[in-house]
C-alpha cells in the first residue's frame, strides 16, 4: 500500500473544502437570490467557528511545540500556514461573490444595501442622524485609551469601531474604540424615493460617521470598523473537577479572554489605527485579514429575514404528517402495531414531541429517561420532561453540559429540570455524550413494556425543520433492555454483560464497523457481491478508512455520502478505484448517519448518532441501531439510492480531493432533497384522498330508508 502520509487528506483542509461547497451554492445562478446570500452567511458563520474551534487547537498545539504529524503528515505549524493561507483566500472569494454578484443582483431586484454614509441622500442622511441621536447613541460606550484608560477587553466575535482622535489642547493622537451594539438591529431601514427599492445601511456606517458626537473635545483623524475572534476552545480536568456545571460556568466566562487568532479589518484601514490595534490586541500581520466590504457577513441572514422578498426565496415547505400516524394520539398503540420510521424534515418532527408529551400524561407511565444534547430555545421537550416530574413520574435526564457554543443553553435547562423533580446527570467523565435515544416505561396488561425513540439528530424541534435525520419508535422488547442498559451505563457505570441490538461507542461500535467492513470484504474475495454505502456528516478514522481501502481493494463497491469532511481518498488507482465519495449540500443540512451492508443478500441496515471520527467512535457515548423491518428497510433503500442519483445538489470528490459538480449533459436532473419534498407532498395528498373515501363510504353503506 501506499505511503502513510499519501492515503489521507488533511482534516482541517478536507473541512475547508466543505466551506468551498457552501460558497458554490452562493455563487449557483440557478439558486434564487436570496437563498444565494443564506450560503453565504453560512460560510462566514461556519468560518468563525471553524477559527474558535480548530484554528485555535492549532494554535495552541505550535506554542506548546507539539509537533506530531497529522495522518495526512503534516505537522501543526505546517497546518496552521496553510490555513492561514488558505482562509485568506478563501475570504477573498467570499467578497468578490458579495460584491461582484450578490449585491448588483439584490439592487437589480428591488434591495440596495448602502455601502457607505456619503451615499445617503440628504433625506435619508437627516432621518439616520434622527435615529442614532434617539435610538443609537444613548446604548453607545466611547472607550478612549491612553496612559490612565487602558486598552479594553474587546469581546470575541465583536464588531467594533477603532479610530485615531486628536487632542488639541494637548496635541497628542490617541486610539480609542467603540463597540457596535449587539442589541441593537443591525440592518436600518432607510426611507427610498423609489418605492420599488428597498434601502438599508448598516449599524455600524451609521455610528462610525457619528463619532465626533461621543469625542466632543477631539478631532477624529480616521475610523474604521474591525472585529476580532478569539481562542474559543477550552479543555477541563473533569477527574479533579468536583462540581461540573460550576467549572463549565467559569470556563464559559474565559473565552472572552482568550488568544486573538484572527482580527478583521477594512483594506483601506489607515496604517497608523492598525499598528495600534495590533500592538494593544497582541497580533502578528499573519493573523490580519483585510476585507473589501462589510466584516461579519452573518448580517446576510438578517437580510434574508426583510419582508416583501419571498418571490426570490425557495417557498416555504411546512414539514408533512407522518403517514399512516393520523393526529398522534394514543402513540403508544400505534407504536405497538409497528416499528415507526421519522424522515426529517421532509415529515413532522411532531411524533417525538408527542411520545414524551404523553408519557408526561399518561397514568400508566412510570418512568422516563433522555439524553439531551442541543435543544431549542423554547422546548416543549423540555416542558414535557418537566411536567412528567411533577405528576409524579421517575424522570431521568443526561443534560451535555459540554456540547460545544450550548454550554450556557444547556446549564440553564439542567437547572431548570432539575428545579421540576427530575434527576439530572451531566454524563461520564471524559466522554461527551452524544448519543440520541429516549425510553418510556409503561405498566400495560401484559406487564411492563418499553418504548424507545433512537435517532440520528438532536432533540430540537427548531433544527429538525432544517436538519435532514431520521429516527425509529420501537417497542422491540431486545431494543427496549439495551436501552434500559444504557441509561444504567450513563447513571451508575455499569455496563451490562451483553447488549441484544444496540451498538455503543465508545464500548464496541467501532469494532462493529470495522467487522461489518470486513465481512464484505471477505465475501468479495470468495467471489461474491460486496457492497458499502454509507451516509454520515465526517469521515477521518483512520482504521476505518485503512478498512475500506482494504474491503475497495477486495472488490467492494463502496458508495460514501459524506457532507463534511473527508480524508479518505477516492477513485485513486491502485487505493481505491472502487470507492466513490459524494457531498450533498443543498438547501437543508444533510446531518443523518446510514450505515448500509450488503452482507451477501441478507441486507444490514443501520443508523446511528456516530460519524467515522476518533471522536464519536473513541471519546463519545453515541448508539447505533439496527432497522430490521422488511418495508422500513426498503424506504432507507430507496432514501441512498435517491442520494447516489442526485446530479444537482451533489458534489463528486476528485482523485485530488478537491469536489466538483456533475456534467449534466445527457443526464436527469434529480435534487434529492425537492424530491423528498414532493414525495412527502405526495404521500398526505394520497393519504389525505383515502381519508375522504373513508368518510364518504359508511354513508353510502347505509341502508336507503323507505319512502314517506
Amino acid at each position: 500500500m501506499a505511503e502513510e502520509k499519501t492515503l489521507f487528506y488533511n482534516r482541517e483542509l478536507s473541512w475547508l473544502e466543505f466551506d468551498k461547497r457552501c460558497l458554490s451554492e452562493a455563487k449557483d445562478k440557478t439558486i434564487p437570490i436570496f437563498e444565494r446570500i443564506k450560503f453565504l452567511s453560512i460560510t462566514a458563520s461556519n468560518l468563525d467557528e471553524f477559527f474558535m474551534v480548530r484554528i485555535a487547537s492549532l494554535t495552541d498545539m505550535v506554542h506548546a511545540d507539539y509537533t506530531k504529524k497529522d495522518i495526512a503528515g503534516m505537522t501543526p505549524k505546517e497546518q496552521l500556514d496553510k490555513l492561514k493561507e488558505g482562509t485568506k483566500e478563501f475570504m477573498k472569494n467570499q467578497y468578490h461573490t458579495y460584491n461582484r454578484s450578490l449585491l448588483p443582483l439584490l439592487e437589480t431586484n428591488g434591495l440596495k444595501i448602502v455601502g457607505h454614509y456619503e451615499d445617503l441622500t440628504p433625506e435619508q442622511s437627516k432621518y439616520v442622524d434622527k435615529i442614532f441621536e434617539k435610538d443609537i447613541y444613548p446604548v453607545l460606550t466611547p472607550m478612549a485609551v491612553d496612559s490612565s484608560r487602558p486598552f479594553p477587553l474587546i469581546k470575541n466575535k465583536s464588531l467594533n469601531i477603532g479610530a485615531l482622535i486628536y487632542d488639541k489642547k494637548k496635541d497628542v493622537t490617541d486610539i480609542a474604540t467603540v463597540q457596535v451594539p449587539s442589541v441593537l438591529p443591525r440592518i436600518i431601514s432607510l426611507p427610498s424615493a423609489d418605492k420599488n427599492v428597498k434601502e438599508i445601511i448598516l449599524l455600524e456606517e451609521v455610528i462610525e460617521k457619528n463619532l465626533d458626537k461621543l469625542f466632543l473635545n477631539y478631532d477624529i483623524v480616521c475610523a474604521h470598523p474591525y472585529r476580532i475572534m478569539r481562542n474559543a476552545d477550552f479543555s477541563i480536568d473533569e477527574e479533579e473537577t468536583a462540581d461540573l456545571l460550576k467549572e463549565i460556568e467559569k470556563q464559559l466566562k474565559q473565552r472572552q479572554w482568550g488568544e486573538v487568532i484572527r482580527l478583521e479589518v477594512e483594506d483601506n484601514m489607515d496604517k497608523k489605527l492598525l499598528k495600534e490595534l495590533k500592538k494593544h490586541l497582541n497580533v502578528a500581520d499573519d493573523v490580519v485579514y483585510k476585507i473589501n466590504g462589510p466584516l461579519d457577513l452573518t448580517f446576510l441572514m438578517k437580510v434574508n429575514g426583510l419582508e416583501g422578498f419571498d418571490h426570490l426565496k425557495y417557498p416555504k415547505y411546512p414539514p408533512q404528517p407522518v403517514p399512516g400516524m393520523g393526529d398522534y394520539s394514543r402513540i403508544f398503540d400505534r407504536i405497538k402495531k409497528h416499528d415507526i420510521l421519522l424522515f426529517h424534515p421532509y415529515y413532522e418532527f411532531t411524533p417525538v414531541i408527542e411520545f414524551i408529551r404523553q408519557a408526561a400524561n399518561d397514568p400508566d407511565v412510570l418512568a422516563i429517561k433522555q439524553t439531551l444534547y442541543r435543544v431549542s430555545g423554547n422546548s416543549p421537550i423540555i416542558a414535557a420532561l418537566a411536567q412528567a416530574a411533577e405528576n409524579g413520574k421517575q424522570v431521568t435526564v443526561l443534560v451535555e453540559l459540554k456540547a460545544r457554543f450550548d454550554e450556557e443553553n444547556n446549564i440553564a435547562w439542567a437547572k431548570k429540570l432539575e428545579k421540576a423533580g427530575c434527576h439530572v446527570i451531566y454524563g461520564l467523565v471524559g466522554l461527551k455524550t452524544h448519543s440520541k435515544i429516549a425510553l418510556v416505561v409503561r405498566r400495560e396488561e401484559d406487564g411492563i413494556k418499553r418504548y424507545v425513540h433512537l435517532g440520528t439528530g438532536n432533540y430540537n424541534d427548531a433544527t429538525a425543520k432544517l436538519y435532514t435525520d431520521m429516527g425509529l419508535l420501537t417497542c422491540s422488547d431486545p431494543i427496549g433492555e439495551d436501552a434500559t442498559a444504557v441509561f444504567n451505563m450513563l447513571s451508575g457505570y455499569s455496563e451490562p454483560k451483553k447488549w441484544n441490538k444496540l451498538a455503543v461507542a465508545p464500548i464496541w461500535l467501532k469494532d462493529k464497523f470495522l467487522m461489518l467492513i470486513n465481512r464484505e470484504a471477505e465475501n468479495a474475495r470468495q467471489g461474491k457481491k460486496g457492497r458499502i454505502i454509507a451516509k454520515m456528516n465526517s469521515l477521518c478514522d483512520p482504521k476505518i478508512m485503512h478498512a475500506l481501502y482494504d474491503a475497495s481493494a477486495a472488490g467492494v463497491k463502496i458508495d460514501l455520502i459524506v457532507r463534511g469532511i473527508c480524508c479518505i481518498r477516492a477513485g485513486v488507482p491502485g487505493l481505491s478505484e472502487n470507492i466513490s465519495v459524494r457531498s450533498i449540500v443543498g438547501n437543508y443540512l444533510e446531518h443523518s448517519r446510514i450505515f448500509y451492508f450488503y452482507n451477501d443478500g441478507f441486507e444490514d441496515i443501520y443508523m446511528g448518532s456516530a460519524d467515522w471520527m476518533p471522536r464519536n467512535l473513541d471519546k463519545r457515548v453515541e448508539i447505533t441501531f439496527p432497522v430490521e423491518d422488511p418495508e422500513l428497510k426498503e424506504k432507507i433503500k430507496n432514501i441512498l439510492k435517491i442520494q447516489l442519483a442526485d446530479t444537482l445538489k451533489a458534489h463528486i470528490m476528485q482523485p485530488d480531493g478537491s469536489y466538483e459538480k456533475q456534467d449534466l449533459r445527457g443526464k436527469v436532473r434529480l435534487d434529492s432533497q425537492m424530491y423528498f419534498v414532493e414525495e412527502a407532498r405526495k404521500s398526505q395528498k394520497e393519504e389525505d384522498e383515502v381519508e375522504d373515501k373513508r368518510v364518504f363510504i359508511p354513508v353510502e353503506a347505509e341502508e336507503p330508508e323507505e319512502d314517506i
